[in-house]
């Protein structure tokens, strides 16, 4: 550990740790090895940058709010980027969608992006030794106005929306070559129902009959991962892409499956779920949201379901097992905030997980001493959990404490403020 991490703070919360069996130390080190990857697409409200011959009204996800400062252009984006990279400690990643694709303002047909459009994404990372992931962007596109693409009984809609998918692990392998540290390609799409449909059955067997040609072909590099969903504006009341089916396709297909915690109803418990699937399933890829009654995407905070997700996490010794990436939006709020405050609070649960006495609660729940393990699980709220997150951004080089939203502010008083 750094110097600054071994003073008095360090060894005061290092020794309360330690009466518990616990390496204080040892959980800082494997919590600063977890690669974070952080999405893109809060820096502008999701919007893209993607053009058309003609103007597209509507078809995107909406990120409510109006607050000033959203990045209007790739420049923007990275430039918001760069600081959040100065905030946030730990290893991260970006998470582009293909609408982030560089064109040079040239429209491109969807089906027709390719690897080069991303070669300044590359060049990027590379600057910042950091990895890049990927997302074919299946709506915001008027080949998704009906409420289904790769579903589609038009074949043409539904052919259109299977080259983008092609196209899309080109791209994810290219991405993979370029930084040599790999590229989840995660498929997400949109397609559902208002109101009760007669055809479930077709359509579902339209989205596993179109993901099979998407996937036919092996694209060495692209590690493809598949969404579930449970509703959404517009399909309120059927998802094709539901999570049953996702997660029996992802396993029969050997794919990742991705698990949202918002695409959930509001009372499941999506750490409960990593018990179950991480018998059967190899890895996950986890998208870090924080839903509000349904899936509004808020900032995520460290709060008890995202606690919960890592403690399951690192109960099952299953840090190895899952993907982390981040997916909320917030055109409310600072949005440099907004970043830094889900990276932080993500990295600070990794921490409070591998924190806890996890091989001495288990004994005592082995040998039936449940009122000592509910106990002893209250007392962990009150040891000195802040000291060791002080320790964790000292030994990461980022700044301890609030000082980091004084910079966050500075940044948006003089950059963010000038863009109208």
């Amino acid at each position: 550990m750094k110097e600054a991490a071994a003073g008095w703070r360090f060894m005061d919360f290092s020794k309360a740790y330690s009466e518990l069996g616990v390496d204080a130390e040892g959980a800082i080190r494997t919590a600063l090895g977890v690669p974070i990857s952080v999405h893109c697409w809060q820096a502008d409200d999701v919007q893209g940058f993607e053009v058309f011959e003609q103007a597209v009204q509507g078809g995107g996800i909406l990120a409510t709010g109006n607050y000033p400062g959203r990045a209007r252009n790739l420049a923007e984006v990275r430039a918001d980027l760069d600081q959040v990279l100065k905030l946030s400690p730990g290893p991260l990643r970006l998470n582009l969608h293909a609408t982030y694709a560089d064109t040079g303002g040239k429209p491109v047909a969807r089906d027709q992006v390719g690897p080069e459009h991303f070669d300044s994404w590359i060049a990027w990372a590379n600057h910042h030794s950091i990895g890049l992931d990927f997302n074919p962007t299946y709506f915001a596109h008027p080949l998704a106005d009906s409420g289904f693409t790769l579903s589609s009984a038009d074949p043409k809609v539904s052919a259109f929306w299977v080259r983008h998918g092609i196209a899309s692990r080109h791209i994810a392998a290219h991405i993979a070559k370029g930084t040599d540290k790999g590229c989840t390609n995660n498929h997400w799409i949109p397609d559902g129902a208002k109101d009760h449909p007669v055809d479930r059955w077709g359509y579902r067997k339209r989205l596993a009959d179109a993901l099979d040609e998407v996937f036919a072909i092996p694209v060495a590099g692209s590690d493809d991962a598949v969404e579930s969903k449970l509703f959404g504006l517009g399909s309120e009341d059927f998802v094709v892409g539901s999570f049953e089916f996702y997660s029996h396709y992802a396993l029969t297909r050997k794919k990742l499956l991705c698990l949202d915690m918002g695409h959930f109803h509001p009372t499941e418990s999506v750490a409960d779920k990593l018990s179950a699937l991480l018998l059967y399933h190899p890895e996950l890829l986890l998208h870090v949201s924080r839903p509000m009654r349904w899936d509004s995407d808020h900032v995520v905070i460290f709060n008890d379901d995202l606690k919960a997700l890592f403690e399951e996490t690192v109960r099952g010794n299953a840090l190895s097992k899952i993907r982390v990436a981040l997916d909320f939006f917030d055109a409310s709020i600072n949005r440099l905030i907004a970043y830094t405050v889900g990276i932080r609070a993500t990295r600070k649960a990794i921490l409070w997980a591998l924190l806890q006495p996890t091989a001495k609660l288990q004994e005592l729940e082995a040998h039936g001493k449940l009122g000592e393990k509910l106990a002893l699980l209250e007392e962990l709220h009150t040891l000195p959990f802040g000291a060791a997150w002080d320790a964790l951004c000292e030994e990461a080089g980022v700044p301890v404490g609030t000082s980091w939203i004084d910079q966050a502010s500075e940044y948006g008083c003089k950059i963010q403020a000038e863009r109208s």
